[in-house]
């Protein structure tokens, strides 16, 4: 039987930790100034991009790692994870502009959906 260890870093506005507590069990924590810092070092430090039931933060998150494989700036995997429904409504919105003409038939095969953590996990490595 093997050992899964697991290394979770951070990146984190300064404004956020003195809001917020920032998690303390991290492998590693960075510290930013702004959330355009936070986002352009999450996609420098990542080998791809997975979005856990959020709100509008991972929303915007999740956003821009499509946007910027649909511009070709990264080809990294990017995964959602639907958990008991969350994304439905996502998902059809993603399957009605595209039948609308307005997300190109490519596009949406840039994000890899499942509802199982490891389902999602096992075909995201099989893309990499």
């Amino acid at each position: 039987m093997g050992c899964l260890l697991a290394l979770t870093t951070g990146v984190i506005p300064r404004f956020l930790v003195e809001r917020e507590a920032a998690h303390g069990g991290l492998s590693e924590l960075y510290v930013v100034e702004t959330l355009h810092e936070r986002k352009a070092m999450m996609h420098e430090l990542s080998d791809g991009f997975v979005a856990l039931p959020g709100g509008f933060g991972t929303l915007d998150e999740l956003a821009e790692a499509i946007t910027w494989a649909q511009l070709g700036l990264h080809a990294k995997p990017i995964g959602l994870l639907a958990v008991d429904g969350y994304y439905d409504g996502l998902i059809a919105f993603v399957e009605s502009a595209t039948a609308e003409g307005f997300v190109p038939e490519r596009q949406p095969k840039l994000v890899t959906v499942r509802g199982d953590a490891a389902a999602l996990l096992d075909a995201l490595g099989a893309r990499a």
